[in-house]
């Protein structure tokens, strides 16, 4: 039943991609539904009895379906159809590749009640800021277009769909909202994982790749919010932060898990 559910979703969110512009709000019900049954699909995909599904294909399609979720809010109020050809097609391709790489099982019985909520609370961190970083390279695409936009120029799809999109400074701001929830989010992973780390999960604490890249990703968002709060940072020397925090981040989950299960054909606990 999950392949079926699976299927027609992909299904749904490759449809919403092409829908026109002036059917916004049929493409916003129909993504709805698909997001709705993404959910189900993830739900089912993550818990298996008595235990965890956890793997780079998990961890992608939960960063997906949050952005979403954003973008289905941010869309009833701003000019945001723009993003559709960014946000479902990735949505779709998560799904399809949840099938193909379901990731290892971690049990659960041997671990504290916290642990579930340190995964969980991790999986929110990663999701916002994999967020952060979609918007931050959709606006260097937005920032080049303007910087090469004259009379003259020749208006192709990508252009058109810049051009729905909000004024950047809206975008900026929209941005470090981002930034701003998924670094609390991340704050609260990295302390449980750094001082609860033998009750939450099950080992000592240990500088492993993991740990290291993490605190890496979590200096350089701190860095930006108080760059952006004491020195008033914007434009292009902030877009390269947050994308390269995103990547100390997805280096240290979504690549290890990556190179382990589909390269080494390994699991990873």
């Amino acid at each position: 039943m999950l392949f079926q559910i699976s299927l027609l979703t992909a299904a749904l969110y490759v449809g919403c991609s092409f829908i026109s512009g002036s059917r916004k709000w049929l493409a916003l019900g129909l993504t709805s539904i698909a997001w709705a049954l993404h959910g189900l699909v993830l739900g089912g995909s993550l818990y298996e009895g008595d235990a965890l599904r956890i793997g780079f294909a998990t961890m992608w399609s939960a960063a997906i379906w949050v952005s979403t979720l954003v973008f289905l809010v941010e869309n009833r109020n701003l000019s945001l159809d723009g993003l559709r050809l960014l946000v479902l097609p990735q949505a779709a391709l998560t799904i399809v590749l949840l099938l193909v790489f379901p990731g290892s099982l971690i049990p659960l019985h041997d671990k504290t009640a916290m642990f579930p909520w340190h995964v969980g609370i991790a999986l929110l961190a990663y999701s916002t800021l994999s967020i952060a970083a979609i918007h931050a390279l959709v606006m260097y695409v937005q920032d080049k277009h303007l910087h090469r936009l004259s009379a003259n120029a020749e208006q192709g799809w990508l252009a058109k769909a810049l051009d729905r999109l909000p004024a950047l400074l809206k975008m900026e701001s929209l941005l470090f909202i981002l930034v701003t929830v998924g670094f609390i989010l991340l704050s609260l992973t990295v302390l449980s994982g750094v001082v609860f780390s033998e009750q939450v999960l099950g080992v000592a604490f240990r500088w492993d790749h993991k740990t290291i890249l993490s605190l890496l990703s979590w200096l350089l968002f701190a860095i930006l919010l108080i760059g952006r709060q004491w020195r008033g940072w914007r434009g292009k020397a902030v877009l390269r932060m947050t994308l390269f925090g995103f990547l100390f981040l997805l280096l240290a989950y979504v690549g290890s898990r990556f190179v382990l299960e589909v390269l080494l054909h390994r699991s990873l606990a």
